[in-house]
């Protein structure tokens, strides 16, 4: 399936539209919008602008999970769920029991653990073998990284785990992050990048070259789109 490729110059409105769009289309057609939020500080601003432009959004019919999550508490300057909360949880009205925390501060094993177990008990309760997200987003590394998909790292080759801890070389510590199972099981999954630093990467990606963590998804059953930051 050849993706969709999006340029903008205008990241934050186009990215918040392309979420608010997936949101009404899934709550019309299903009653529930399933998202999963791409970590680091590239969403930070598309969030900012989701929040302020959803003022008729059910957000009680909207269900937040995290594509990866670094090792530290949730009130640490590194952590995914704290940029998602500062820039979108704290602004708008999305009930606490429908936003899904990585326990990052747990032992990573132990936290990769308990989200899996935890995304299978919400799988059951729509009957689905493997949830599935109405849209999955994703940011990309410079090296090709994708959640926290890295190269040459053992998550890589995980074909049964939604969910799982994944060693970093780079980084000398662990990573909790979805797995491709569960990223290509979703409805829409969506890459937001911008920097110019990654356009090579992307390029060569888009060119069905290079062997990238992020070349790697490939949605079973549905739409995968690129929204790229540069013309």
């Amino acid at each position: 399936m050849m993706p969709e490729v999006l340029h903008t110059s205008a990241f934050p409105a186009d990215g918040a539209r392309l979420i608010l769009d997936a949101a009404h289309d899934a709550i019309s057609e299903r009653g529930i919008f399933r998202i999963a939020l791409s970590g680091g500080r590239t969403p930070a601003a598309v969030y900012r602008q989701w929040a302020a432009t959803a003022a008729d959004l059910p957000w009680d019919r909207v269900q937040i999970t995290f594509g990866d999550e670094r090792c530290v508490p949730p009130d640490d300057e590194q952590s995914n769920y704290l940029m998602a909360r500062q820039s979108l949880l704290d602004a708008v009205p999305i009930p606490p029991g429908n936003v899904f925390r990585i326990r990052g501060e747990l032992p990573p094993e132990e936290a990769a653990a308990e989200y899996d177990a935890r995304l299978a008990e919400l799988a059951s309760r729509f009957q689905e073998p493997r949830y599935r997200h109405d849209l999955l987003l994703l940011g990309m590394g410079p090296d090709g990284h994708t959640a926290s998909l890295f190269p040459g790292t053992e998550a890589l080759a995980e074909q049964t785990r939604n969910v799982v801890q994944n060693f970093v070389p780079k980084f000398d510590t662990y990573r909790i992050t979805f797995t491709y199972p569960l990223i290509n099981a979703a409805r829409h999954v969506c890459f937001i990048v911008e920097g110019d630093e990654k356009k090579p990467v992307v390029d060569q990606i888009l060119a069905g070259q290079g062997d990238y963590p992020a070349a790697r998804v490939s949605p079973a059953d549905g739409r995968l789109t690129w929204l790229l930051g540069w013309e």
